[in-house]
């Protein structure tokens, strides 16, 4: 279970270090949503700039959790018997 943990946040923290390679800003809105109506305009709403090191830091924290989840079982249990 907590190898299956691990991979999952280490791929999720790749995967947003991913997004804030490509992307240049997000808009972050309090209102709306799926089911909300868009036309409230953008009171609620605030941009998120990511800083240069973000990006390259949530790739390296997402790769290093990654392979400690690899190593795991061998801490844990001693592996499989």
């Amino acid at each position: 279970m907590w190898r299956s943990f691990f991979l999952a946040v280490g791929l999720s923290v790749c995967i947003i270090g991913l997004e804030c390679l490509v992307v240049d800003s997000f808009v972050v809105s309090a209102e709306g949503g799926l089911l909300g109506s868009t036309e409230a305009g953008r009171s609620g709403s605030r941009e998120l700039t990511p800083p240069d090191w973000a990006p390259w830091s949530l790739l390296s924290t997402g790769a290093v959790t990654m392979l400690y989840s690899f190593t795991i079982p061998q801490r844990v249990g001693g592996g499989k018997h």
